[in-house]
C-alpha cells in the first residue's frame, strides 16, 4: 500500500488584477510507498512547498487528487495519521518544552491514558530531556528543531512530513535527528523529507522525487539515480597483512578484478540536482 497517492495534481494561484496566474504544480502523479523514507527535492520555486501543503491538507489542488493512506488529504482522519515539522518552526515562547509537546499531544487527540509517558518518550527520543523544563523562548534554533520533531512524533503518526529537519543544527545534532528518522522507518513508519541537504537525503532515503518548474522531473530509488561507479566495491577492514595475499588469490581465481587506489563511490546526488536544474527548460507548465 502507498502511504501517499498523488494523481494528476495541479495547483494554480490567482493573484487577482495585479498579475498573471501562477501555476505552481502541473499534472504531478506520484505514489510514495508505506514504510520508506522519501526525499522531495527541487530548486527554490519548484513547487515543493505547495505539494507539501496539499499532502498536509492545508491546500486543495486545482485539479487531481491527493490521498493519505487511502483517504483524501483534506479529511480529518488523514490529518490524524501524520505528524509535521515545518521549516524554522516558531512555537509559543512562553511554554516550556514539555508543555509545548503536551499541547500538541492534546491537539492531536492523543488519549489521556498513557499520554504523559508518550510525551516523555518523544522528548527523550530527540535528546531534549535535559531542557524540557526550560521555556521555548530560551532555546537555540537547533533546540527548537528538536522539540519541533518531538511534537511531530508524540502522536505516533504513520506518516511523518519533515521540512528541512536539520536546518540550524550542528553535525552532531543533525546526525542524531537522522538516527531518529531511521528508527521511525525501522518501526514501519513512512517519512517524507523536503531538504536541500543532499548528502543527508542520499544517505537516508530509499527514494527521491525531484520537482522542477512544478513538474515531477525525476522519481526513483537513490541507487537508480546515483549508481555506483565504475562497479561494486568491497571494503575489507582489520584484515591481518599475512592474510592479504591469500584473499587476493582467492578473489582472482573467481574472476574478480582487483585494483589499488580510492574506493569507487556513487555519483553524488548533488550532480543529479544541478544537472536537472540546468537542463529543464521553461514551458507552458512553468511557474510564471
Amino acid at each position: 500500500m502507498n502511504a501517499i497517492e498523488i494523481e494528476g495534481v495541479s495547483k494554480s494561484f490567482d493573484p487577482g488584477p495585479s498579475g498573471p496566474t501562477v501555476l505552481a504544480l502541473k499534472d504531478v502523479t506520484l505514489g510514495i510507498p508505506e514504510g520508506e523514507i522519501v526525499g522531495l527535492l527541487g530548486p527554490n520555486g519548484s513547487g515543493k512547498t505547495t505539494l507539501l501543503k496539499i499532502i498536509l491538507g492545508l491546500l486543495a489542488p486545482t485539479a487531481g487528487t491527493c490521498r493519505v493512506f487511502g483517504m483524501s488529504s483534506r479529511c480529518a482522519e488523514a490529518r490524524r495519521a501524520l505528524g509535521f515539522l515545518p521549516e524554522a518552526p516558531e512555537f509559543y515562547p512562553f511554554l516550556t518544552g514539555v508543555e509545548l509537546v503536551r499541547f500538541f499531544a492534546k491537539l492531536g487527540g492523543l488519549p489521556g491514558e498513557g499520554r504523559e509517558e508518550r510525551i516523555q518518550a518523544a522528548i527523550a527520543e530527540v535528546g531534549m530531556g535535559g531542557a524540557a523544563g526550560r521555556r521555548v523562548g530560551t532555546y537555540s534554533r537547533g533546540m527548537k528543531q528538536r522539540i519541533g520533531l518531538a511534537q511531530a512524533l508524540v502522536t505516533n503518526p504513520r506518516l511523518l512530513v519533515l521540512d528541512e529537519p536539520t536546518a540550524n543544527m550542528d553535525p552532531e545534532g543533525a546526525e542524531a535527528v537522522c538516527d531518529v528518522i531511521r528508527r521511525i522507518r525501522a518501526r514501519g513508519g513512512t517519512v517524507l523529507i523536503s531538504s536541500h541537504q543532499l548528502y543527508q537525503i542520499e544517505d537516508l532515503c530509499d527514494r527521491v522525487a525531484f520537482l522542477s518548474r512544478g513538474r515531477l522531473a525525476l522519481w526513483g530509488t537513490v541507487g537508480e539515480l546515483v549508481p555506483r561507479r565504475p562497479g561494486d566495491a568491497l571494503l575489507v577492514e582489520s584484515l591481518p597483512d599475512a592474510c592479504r595475499p591469500e584473499l587476493r588469490l582467492w578473489l582472482e581465481d573467481r574472476g574478480a578484478r582487483l585494483s589499488e587506489g580510492p574506493i569507487p563511490t556513487r555519483g553524488r546526488l548533488e550532480r543529479v540536482f544541478t544537472t536537472m536544474a540546468r537542463c529543464v527548460q521553461p514551458d507552458e507548465g512553468a511557474i510564471r
